[in-house]
């Protein structure tokens, strides 16, 4: 089976190649991702906790969702697709921005990523794909916010930083 490979982009996020996903965070490269948030009707967002076998991040606790796009994919496509691949479920989802950002870790890859980030409303228990996610939970967001201050390493940097930059977003955007 071939590598997914992830869209390569400029900082205008226009689509300048493919590259298998292994090498582009080898290499560090800029490429297209996203960010799904799920909130419930108590303004809570849906956590997952990723999987143990994740080549980079695994067990730290994340937004609820987040990949990489396919060519020919739209951001809310490649979002819904996931949503369901990982949480076993959809709900419609609107993107509220895209930032760029570069973290390495310790195993020598770079996430090197333009994140368009979405949000989506739901109340049920996800149907979790245990290949992808360890488990979840639903979390207030002054809650995850604390908690993120108190026990930084416990979450993804990726979230970490949407939380750190653009928090105001999700405030704005609670049902």
């Amino acid at each position: 089976m071939e590598e997914e490979k992830v869209i390569l982009v400029n900082e205008r996020d226009e689509q300048i190649g493919l590259m298998p996903k292994m090498e582009a965070h080898e290499k560090a490269v800029l490429h297209r991702a996203f960010s799904v948030f799920v909130l419930n009707s108590n303004n809570e967002i849906m956590l997952q906790q990723r999987a143990a076998q994740k080549y980079h991040s695994p067990l730290l606790w994340t937004n609820t969702t987040c990949s990489h796009q396919r060519e020919g994919e739209s951001n809310i496509e490649a979002g819904t697709r996931r949503l369901r691949e990982e949480m076993g479920f959809t709900t419609e989802l609107k993107e509220l921005f895209s930032f760029i950002y570069k973290a390495p870790f310790d195993n020598g890859l770079t996430e090197h990523e333009l994140d368009h980030v979405m949000i989506g409303y739901y109340n049920d228990a996800p149907q979790i794909n245990r290949e992808e996610a360890e488990s979840w939970k639903w979390m207030g967001i002054d809650a995850v916010k604390e908690a993120m201050q108190a026990n930084p390493e416990e979450y993804t940097i990726w979230f970490r930083i949407i939380f750190d930059e653009f928090y105001h977003y999700l405030e704005e955007h609670k049902l």
